[in-house]
């Protein structure tokens, strides 16, 4: 997914505003789910982060072009990890580990059933 940087994203110098970074890989998961026709809340829950690890390797600035690419990592009963990537040209700028857990309306873990299972596969697995 393409996201390209506006003002609002910067600083007063022109350079994204690290936590910026999160809302970009954010709205690419979100993306995911859209591009095939599925709200993110489920009917049984819904995915909320429980750890996210950020490295932060070069800064994007205002007006630049970035390219944002998931992938699935792990797979696990009530949880997923992701590894998103965000690349300016071909350069690798940003990289995020989130690990997203599955939740109920009560905001309690919950297993995920294998239809909710493989419609994560299907938007994240290469």
């Amino acid at each position: 997914m393409q996201i390209r940087v506006y003002y609002e994203d910067t600083d007063v110098g022109g350079v994204v505003y690290h936590s910026n970074y999160l809302n970009f890989c954010e709205r690419a998961r979100s993306e995911a789910f859209f591009k095939r026709s599925k709200n993110p809340v489920l009917e049984d829950g819904h995915f909320v982060a429980r750890k996210v690890n950020a490295d932060f390797f070069k800064s994007a600035k205002l007006g630049d072009m970035l390219d944002i690419q998931t992938q699935l990592i792990e797979m696990k009963a009530a949880s997923f990890t992701l590894k998103q990537t965000i690349f300016r040209d071909d350069e690798k700028i940003f990289e995020l580990e989130i690990l997203l857990v599955h939740i109920n309306f009560y905001a309690k873990i919950q297993k995920m059933n294998k239809e909710t299972k493989d419609m994560i596969l299907s938007l994240f697995e290469e």
